[in-house]
């Protein structure tokens, strides 16, 4: 009997991190906001949501896109900043805006794709100008966006029009945003054809990899927001370098399409980081935990 006792305690008894449920299935699970104040909690990619609400599926400006991920979520700041880039879209030739992904109702990890869009301030605004703003939920899991850049990465492609330039600086000057992710290409062709006098806000837009469709906007930790982590460092600390288009072309077309062979041996390679799929709540500020077990 001793024995039996033992060994059923010990198949029992969690073992390490991997005996915790992981936050991305716990929040993936959740279909509605938490009935909190509103509250981005913790980092872009290591936080969650109070008090979300749900952009509505389609608008006189707008359609959210692949409803079916239940990711059309985010905090009140971030749904009106949206509602008015869709009117600015349309002030500038296109019908609206086609919206991807935003946050899941509580934030948190994601099941699949993004590592950031946890703490509802990050939302995916498709290159593709919309045709229609009356696509079914059937019609709006077909259709896909469009890339704007080169298979190579050095330049955009014919889908790169003024208009799409003109979108992203209205986005990008808007004082609600913190930065924009886009392909590299697309910053590129920003530093050549923007004006001499009005560049500012080309120091929000930011090159990274996976952006060859849409393009990533990040707002601001909202006014009084106190468990938001503001990201560092911020473009107000980076615009001292100017608009961030000498190292722009020095990085992207140099370093990185065409890496210098290296001089040194290798060291050994870091280890590995961990992604936010695989998180456990323990990873998570503990406010989340609230959030979670909210009504």
């Amino acid at each position: 009997m001793i024995k039996a006792f033992l060994l059923a305690t010990l198949l029992l008894a969690p073992v390490g991190a991997h005996a915790e449920q992981l936050a991305n299935k716990l929040f993936g699970a959740k279909t509605a906001g938490s009935q909190q104040d509103p509250m981005p909690i913790g980092s872009y990619a290591k936080g969650c949501g109070a008090g979300m609400v749900q952009l509505p599926e389609t608008g006189p400006s707008w359609q959210a896109m692949r409803l079916s991920r239940g990711r059309n979520w985010g905090q009140p700041e971030l749904v009106e900043f949206l509602m008015d880039l869709s009117r600015t879209a349309q002030d500038i030739g296109w019908n609206g805006l086609y919206i991807g992904d935003m946050s899941q109702p509580r934030g948190g990890p994601m099941t699949s794709g993004h590592a950031s869009h946890q703490i509802g301030l990050d939302a995916d605004v498709w290159q593709l100008p919309p045709k229609s703003l009356t696509l079914s939920r059937s019609e709006r899991e077909k259709i896909s966006s469009i890339p704007v850049r080169s298979a190579d990465q050095r330049s955009v492609t014919k889908n790169w029009t003024s208009r799409h330039l003109a979108l992203m600086k209205a986005a990008a000057s808007d004082p609600r945003v913190d930065r924009i992710f886009v392909a590299a290409a697309v910053k590129i062709e920003m530093c050549k054809t923007a004006t001499r006098k009005d560049r500012d806000w080309l120091q929000k837009i930011r090159p990274i990899e996976g952006h060859d469709t849409h393009f990533h906007v990040r707002l601001k930790c909202p006014k009084g927001a106190r468990l938001c982590q503001t990201q560092k460092p911020t473009v107000a600390e980076l615009s001292k370098g100017g608009d961030g288009c000498d190292a722009t072309l020095q990085w992207w077309v140099t370093d990185y399409l065409n890496p210098p062979k290296p001089t040194k041996k290798p060291k050994d390679p870091p280890p590995r980081k961990r992604h936010p799929r695989e998180y456990t709540m323990a990873d998570l500020p503990n406010q989340c935990k609230d959030v979670l077990a909210s009504r």
